[in-house]
């Protein structure tokens, strides 16, 4: 993306697909949130479930830092340090609804919207655009998603739109 107003992306987004990290390659309910934090800082909270619906909750709360404030899309996330990993906003729709998150590796990458599901038309548009950066569509994994109805876990509800 040429320019992402971090502020408008902050808020839950729900992982509709992705190219995973072995550690979440069979994950359900994922929901990735982002606050503010202090100066360049975004505190970040991604929860999934384990194995499925009912698996066991699982939580990562890495620190995400801009890098660059006046483009916005260019993060790096630290899981562990001083270990930082880059995490780049490639698209978000004008509504900030949808996204893609890449990493110029082609190793992972995350479509996420702000509903736990996307109309088929969306879905596919996304799917091209993944494939438009270089990475392999049939690696991508659709996320499991329950309608938040469904989830009887509080940690798994999605706040409003930052």
């Amino acid at each position: 993306m040429a320019s992402v107003n971090v502020d408008r992306f902050m808020g839950g987004w729900f992982v509709i697909a992705h190219i995973p990290p072995g550690v979440v390659a069979d994950s359900y309910n994922n929901i990735e949130r982002y606050t503010r934090g202090e100066g360049s800082a975004i505190d970040t909270v991604f929860t999934y479930r384990e194995g499925g619906f009912d698996g066991e909750a699982k939580r990562m709360e890495p620190t995400g830092f801009v890098l660059d404030e006046g483009n916005g899309a260019e993060w790096a996330m630290q899981f562990i340090w001083p270990i930082k990993m880059e995490y780049t906003i490639s698209y978000v729709d004008p509504d900030y609804q949808t996204s893609i998150v890449a990493r110029s590796k082609r190793d992972w990458v995350w479509i996420m919207a702000r509903t736990p599901t996307i109309d088929e038309t969306r879905y596919a548009d996304l799917v091209q655009r993944v494939e438009a950066l270089g990475y392999d569509a049939d690696a991508l994994r659709r996320v499991p998603q329950q309608p938040l109805n469904q989830r009887s876990d509080v940690d798994f509800t999605v706040g409003t739109p930052g």
